[in-house]
C-alpha cells in the first residue's frame, strides 16, 4: 500500500487536475488518499451527496451550506482559488450531464496555477472520453499479505475485548489463514476472521477448513468469480493423453523455484472441442494435480445494464485472481460472452473494448496465473483469440475412440462401485461409438434408474439398451461437428 500512497503523492505534486481511483473499497482509499494528503502538507476536503463539502483538518469540520448536489459542490469549488485536494465521492456516475462536464474541464484548465486537484473515489469510474483525457487513474490493489496479517491481528484483538477468546494456531497456520485471505477485500477479510472467530471463541487449525468454505462463499457472492473446489484426479479422466503429459510437464512451473531455474511461467491453454467430451473435467483436475485453487470465470456475468459496470466487473475480477495468485483461472465458453466482438455489434462497442482488455491482459499480465479457457463453438470465436501468445497452446478435445470409451465406461462403473468383471467393456465401447464422456455416463445412470426401479442389480443388458434409446450429439448435431474437427485439423493440437 506504501506504493499508493507514492504515486498518489507523485500525481498531486506533478499537478494532475483529476486522479480517478475506482474501488468498492471507499473507506480505504479515502484512509490512503487522507494520508497522501497530509503528508504533503495540504489542505482536504470531502464531498458526498449527503454531507456536502467539508474541510477534513485538523480534524472534519461542518458542511459548507449549499454543496450537497453536484451542480452546487462544482460551482463552489470554481468560485474559490484554495490550495487544495478535493475528494469528490460517487461523482462519476453524474458525470453524463454536459454542464458537469464543463465545470470539470473549467477546473482542470485552471487546477495547475493555483496548485488543485480533484481526486474522484467511486466503484465504477467510466467516465465520457473527453474527461478521461484530462484524468489520470489510479488503481488500488486488494490488501496484500502484510496488510492481511494486520487486518487478521487487530480482528482478534479487537474481539478479545468483548468476547473470551484464545488462539491455538502455532505461527505456521496462522500464516497459512493469512495467505487464504488472500483475494478478499479488507472489510470482507475482517469479516470472515471474526466468523470463523466467534464460530467456537477460539481461533485453530480447524478454522483453516470453516475459513476455505467462507471464502469460497464470499467469491461467489462477487458475482463475477466463483471459486471450485476440485477433487478430480487425472486418472479420473478418460483419454486426453497429450493434454495430460503436456500438463505434467509444467506442474510446479508457477512456483518461485521455477522462476529462479529460469522459466516464464506457462500463460495457459485454449480447449475447443465437442460438448462434453471433458473439457471442464480437465480444468478441474489439473487444479486438483497443480494442488491450486480453482478460479472459474463465467464471462456472460460480467455484463451489467449499467453504464461502465461491465468493465468494473472485468476489472475486479482480473485484479482478484492476481491477488490470489498462483491460480488456475478458468475462463468457460469463452466464446458465449465475445462473441460479438468480432462483429459489427449493437452495444455500442462495449464487447470489443472488453475482449482488447482481456486479450492485453492474457498476453501482458506478469501474475502466476494459468488460464483455462474453454470453448465449444469456433466460429464464433474472434480470431485474435486463437493466435500464438494469447495462450501457450490450443488443444482439441474430440470424440473419444473405443480404447477412450472404454476407459471412461470403467471409470464410471467404478466410481459406482461396481465389479468391472460382470461387464464387457469392449462390447459397451462399440455400442456406444460417436458417444462423448458425458453421455456414456448418463447412458450409465439412465441404466441404473432402470435396475432399481426394478429392484435389481446393474446389467449389461440395461447400459446397452440405455445406449440405443440416446441420439448422441455426433447424430443430432453431426453438420457442425465435422464443421468443428475440419476446422482443428490443421490449426489445433489433438488432446488426444
Amino acid at each position: 500500500m506504501a506504493d499508493f500512497v507514492e504515486d498518489l503523492q507523485l500525481l498531486i505534486r506533478s499537478r494532475y487536475p483529476i486522479i480517478t481511483i475506482e474501488t468498492d473499497e471507499e473507506r480505504r482509499a479515502l484512509d490512503r488518499v487522507l494520508q497522501a494528503v497530509r503528508s504533503l502538507a495540504m489542505q482536504a476536503y470531502i464531498w458526498d451527496m449527503v454531507e456536502g463539502l467539508r474541510a477534513t483538518t485538523p480534524a472534519p469540520t461542518q458542511s459548507i451550506p449549499k454543496t450537497k448536489s453536484p451542480k452546487e459542490v462544482l460551482t463552489h469549488i470554481l468560485s474559490t482559488n484554495w490550495s487544495a485536494v478535493f475528494i469528490l465521492k460517487d461523482l462519476c456516475t453524474h458525470l453524463r450531464d454536459a454542464a458537469l462536464q464543463r465545470m470539470l474541464r473549467t477546473f482542470s484548465q485552471n487546477a495547475h496555477e493555483h496548485h488543485r486537484t480533484m481526486i474522484l473515489i467511486d466503484p465504477s469510474t467510466d467516465l465520457p472520453d473527453i474527461l478521461g483525457r484530462i484524468s489520470a487513474p489510479l488503481e488500488i490493489s486488494l490488501p496484500d499479505e502484510d496488510e492481511l496479517e494486520q487486518i487478521a491481528r487487530s480482528t482478534f484483538k479487537e474481539l478479545s475485548r468483548y468476547s473470551k477468546i484464545r488462539s491455538e494456531l502455532n505461527h505456521k497456520q496462522f500464516r497459512h489463514i493469512v495467505r487464504m485471505l488472500r483475494g478478499l477485500t479488507a472489510h470482507e477479510a475482517r469479516l470472515a476472521v471474526s466468523r470463523v472467530i466467534l464460530d467456537d471463541d477460539c481461533l485453530n487449525s480447524d478454522d483453516i477448513e470453516r475459513l476455505l468454505k467462507v471464502k469460497r462463499e464470499m467469491v461467489r457472492e462477487s458475482g463475477v468469480l466463483e471459486y471450485i473446489d476440485s477433487e478430480i484426479r487425472m486418472e479420473d479422466i478418460g483419454g486426453l493423453t497429450n493434454l495430460k503429459r503436456w500438463l505434467t510437464k509444467r506442474a510446479g512451473a508457477l512456483s518461485p523455484k521455477a522462476r529462479e531455474f529460469g522459466l516464464e511461467p506457462p500463460r495457459g491453454i485454449l480447449m475447443l472441442g465437442v460438448q462434453g467430451c471433458g473439457k471442464s473435467a480437465a480444468c478441474k483436475a489439473v487444479a486438483a494435480a497443480w494442488q491450486m485453487p480453482l478460479l472459474k470465470l463465467d464471462p456472460g456475468q460480467l455484463y451489467n445494464k449499467y453504464v461502465g459496470e461491465s468493465e468494473h466487473n472485468l476489472r475486479k475480477a482480473i485484479k482478484q485472481a492476481e491477488s490470489m495468485a498462483p491460480v488456475i483461472l478458468w475462463i468457460d465458453e469463452i466464446e458465449k460472452a465475445f462473441a460479438s466482438a468480432s462483429a459489427e455489434s449493437a452495444d455500442g462497442g462495449l464487447s470489443k473494448r472488453m475482449f482488447g482488455t482481456l486479450l492485453n491482459w492474457l498476453q501482458d499480465h506478469p501474475s502466476p496465473i494459468f488460464t483455462v479457457a474453454t470453448a465449444n463453438d469456433i466460429s464464433a470465436l474472434p480470431p485474435e483469440l486463437v493466435r500464438k501468445g494469447r495462450f501457450d497452446e490450443v488443444f482439441f478435445v474430440d470424440l473419444p475412440d473405443h480404447e477412450t470409451r472404454e476407459h471412461i465406461f470403467a471409470i464410471h462403473l467404478r466410481n459406482r462401485k461396481r465389479p468391472l468383471s460382470r461387464f464387457d467393456l469392449g462390447d459397451l465401447a462399440g455400442a456406444a461409438e460417436g458417444f462423448s464422456g458425458a453421455e456414456i455416463e448418463q447412458a450409465i445412470v439412465g441404466a441404473l434408474y432402470s435396475a432399481f426401479g426394478q429392484s435389481r442389480s446393474l446389467t449389461q443388458e440395461d447400459i446397452l439398451n440405455e445406449i440405443q434409446d440416446t441420439r448422441p450429439l455426433s447424430v443430432t448435431m453431426a453438420e457442425k461437428v465435422s464443421q468443428l474437427r475440419a476446422w482443428a485439423a490443421n490449426r489445433c493440437v489433438p488432446a488426444d
